[in-house]
């Protein structure tokens, strides 16, 4: 299936849901091909709108959230629900089930550093062989560097998380609106990175 093709599809499935599928999302879906009840994990699926173009694509979805009420938002708002299990919780309390693709968008760097770590481990150990790993990551330059409660690393520190897997792309921006939900704290650096677990 092209990238066009799927972009076309997971940007339908989020039409209503506020936002556009967000670009490292399409770009996993279109790397891992056609779900065919694989499973896929959604860590901090907010509002579900990735988690609803995983399900067009015919993915399983397998989404956590730590908001109140987030299993009945997500639930609303996407079709195929009898594929998807909504958990309510923390990173740094949930086992995740091993899946074939986990996806990670502005949820990670939110984890204070001491927790970081340990999360990292559990979220590279829910990867499947074979299986893409697809997260966004804070960079150490980020304007919000008198923040305790946030993750950032340096781009050799980020680098080095994806050691012993095959990275099919890095991508090191400077981004405004890092905030979860959306809003602008200025500009900062972020790292977009998708990995394979080899086989």
């Amino acid at each position: 299936m092209t990238g066009v093709a799927v972009s076309a599809r997971v940007d339908a499935a989020a039409a209503t849901q506020g936002r556009p599928v967000r670009p490292l999302c399409r770009r996993a879906l279109d790397l891992a091909g056609p779900g065919d009840g694989r499973l896929a994990l959604d860590l901090g699926c907010g509002r579900g709108v990735e988690a609803s173009a995983m399900l067009a694509e015919g993915w399983r979805v397998w989404a956590l959230d730590r908001a109140p009420g987030a299993g009945e938002l997500v639930r609303a708002g996407v079709a195929g629900a009898e594929r998807l299990t909504v958990v309510r919780g923390a990173l740094q309390d949930v086992e995740l089930p091993a899946a074939e693709l986990v996806h990670a968008s502005y949820s990670l760097p939110f984890l204070p550093p001491a927790d970081f770590g340990p999360v990292w481990q559990r979220v590279r150990g829910s990867l499947a062989p074979g299986g893409l790993l697809a997260v966004t990551l804070f960079g150490a330059g980020d304007t919000r560097h008198d923040r305790t409660d946030l993750t950032l690393l340096g781009r050799r520190q980020a680098r080095e998380l994806f050691l012993g897997l095959e990275v099919l792309a890095f991508d090191d921006r400077a981004a405004e609106g890092t905030r979860a939900g959306g809003g602008s704290e200025g500009p900062g650096r972020v790292f977009e990175v998708i990995a394979r677990r080899m086989r």
